[in-house]
């Protein structure tokens, strides 16, 4: 939970972090509770759920890692295989060949293990920030923030930054949010992004923070 600090955005997370409470969980969070924590799932599941909701990759994802638990039981399924899993997700065949080729990243490159380095994670391809630092919070516990659509859309809303790119938020965030929880404030916000601060229409009657929050780039609500 964050801490409550009067005139500063903590007060704005510890709200949300009460009102998610009972909000369904992103996708990353059920798979750990299923599998444990496997930094290979981590991985995978995030490289799938680019362009995708949750709702669509997290079944795809439940029955892959079924059966699927490295790189190299990866490799073993023909690129034909994979399509044919990841088709309900869309981008299917480039999804496909990008999950091969980082399968074979990891088992060339780093003996079969996903690698616990920012610099290293961004060396594999089709690797971009928010999938390292996803990784490297909920796989490795190393403070990070993943900055997704739903985080870089909700902090520049609600006036905690004032931002152009996700990787501009991240270090934005960094500044203003104790390392301590930083892995927490991007399940926070892509929770409350997925249930009430929608990109569209957000459900602003519902919002605790309404009389807080700047509402930047909102025409219309519910």
């Amino acid at each position: 939970m964050f801490p409550i600090i009067n005139g500063s955005s903590f007060s704005i997370l510890t709200m949300l972090g009460k009102k998610t409470q009972t909000m369904p969980k992103p996708m990353v969070q059920v798979l750990i509770a299923h599998f444990g924590i496997d930094p290979f799932i981590v991985l995978i599941s995030c490289l799938l759920s680019l362009r995708a909701r949750d709702t669509a990759t997290l079944p795809v994802c439940m029955e892959l890692f079924e059966y699927v638990r490295t790189p190299e039981q990866m490799i073993e399924l023909s690129l034909v295989e994979l399509e044919r899993r990841f088709y309900s997700l869309g981008f299917y065949r480039a999804k496909a060949s990008q999950v091969k080729e980082a399968c074979h990243e990891l088992i060339e490159r780093f003996s079969g293990k996903v690698p616990g380095s920012m610099d290293e994670l961004l060396s594999i391809k089709g690797v971009g920030r928010k999938t390292a630092n996803l990784v490297l919070g909920h796989a490795f516990g190393v403070p990070s923030i993943c900055v997704d659509v739903h985080v870089h859309r909700i902090s520049n809303r609600l006036g905690l930054v004032s931002t152009k790119t996700p990787e501009q938020t991240e270090f934005a965030l960094q500044k203003i949010i104790p390392k301590e929880f930083w892995i927490e404030l991007n399940t926070l916000l892509v929770v409350w992004g997925q249930n009430v601060c929608t990109p569209v229409s957000p459900r602003c009657s519902r919002c605790p923070l309404f009389d807080q929050c700047i509402r930047k780039g909102v025409t219309s609500s519910r």
